[in-house]
């Protein structure tokens, strides 16, 4: 195989949940344009039909499906139905996922467990799913998407940094279990990502944007396609002997402990 060929996702079959738009919508796209069949899931209808809508703007055939990741009776249902119309899920991005930005002596027990569910309970619930019929076919791929707060604590951010922190240890154990089945499950942690929801403090003296510009050794914010391409790689057979890693996606963010102040 030459070594171009072995990024191509030509036949496979991709399932990246809710990746109606955002990070997940890069992915995806990235991905049909590798050769994969896109398969993607919402929380409701009306994500799922702007999902498609976006899609067939962007000239790729993707099949959306409503289900909640955090509901394994509906999860069992959707991947039964996916293999049944579309084929056995080759690579699962497990990208769905919420934060909830409240001090943490604020934050309710339930609000803390909302966060956990979706953000690790989700992720565990779809790779259940999905492995035995990679198994049987004799390959897979998972990704998931963690976070820098796999690795650091942030203020408010209580809950998403020990979901995250959990994802990064569910994704070395994945690894550890199903590696001898030729599973691999890796993750990718991204930085700080131009989103329409950072809009407003994407601006030229917001004090975090200045924050975020002056930690960051790249000098800017991340942007969704700077994602697509390490998500190829960890989909590929390119990334066949890499397994348990996670891929941090920050402008070296980790690497740095930002710049020292000017002298006055």
């Amino acid at each position: 195989m030459s070594i171009m060929n072995s990024f191509s996702l030509e036949g496979k079959i991709a399932l990246v949940t809710g990746a109606s738009y955002g990070i997940g919508f890069a992915i995806a796209s990235a991905m049909a344009e590798a050769g994969a069949k896109i398969v993607f899931n919402d929380i409701n209808q009306d994500l799922v039909n702007k999902g498609l809508d976006a899609y067939k703007e962007a000239g790729i055939e993707a099949h959306g499906y409503v289900c909640d990741v955090t509901n394994e009776e509906q999860v069992n249902i959707l991947i039964a139905q996916i293999e049944k119309e579309v084929g056995v899920v080759d690579i699962l991005v497990n990208n769905a996922g919420i934060i909830k930005r409240i001090p943490m002596c604020e934050m309710t027990a339930a609000e803390f467990r909302q966060v956990i569910d979706i953000d690790l309970n989700g992720p565990f619930i779809m790779a259940k799913a999905v492995i035995p019929s990679m198994i049987k076919k004799g390959h897979g791929k998972i990704i998931n998407i963690c976070s820098m707060m796999s690795e650091l604590g942030r203020e408010t951010v209580s809950a998403y940094a020990a979901a995250k922190g959990g994802l990064k240890m569910l994704t070395k154990n994945i690894a550890a279990e199903y590696g001898e089945k030729n599973i691999q499950c890796n993750g990718i942690g991204p930085g700080y990502i131009e989103t329409p929801q950072t809009a407003p403090i994407r601006v030229n003296g917001h004090p975090f944007n200045d924050f975020i510009i002056g930690k960051t050794p790249a000098a800017r914010w991340g942007r969704t396609e700077d994602l697509q391409g390490p998500a190829v790689f960890l989909a590929s057979d390119a990334s066949n002997f890499v397994n348990g890693h996670i891929l941090y996606v920050d402008g070296g963010i980790l690497a740095s402990i930002g710049k020292q102040p000017a002298a006055n």
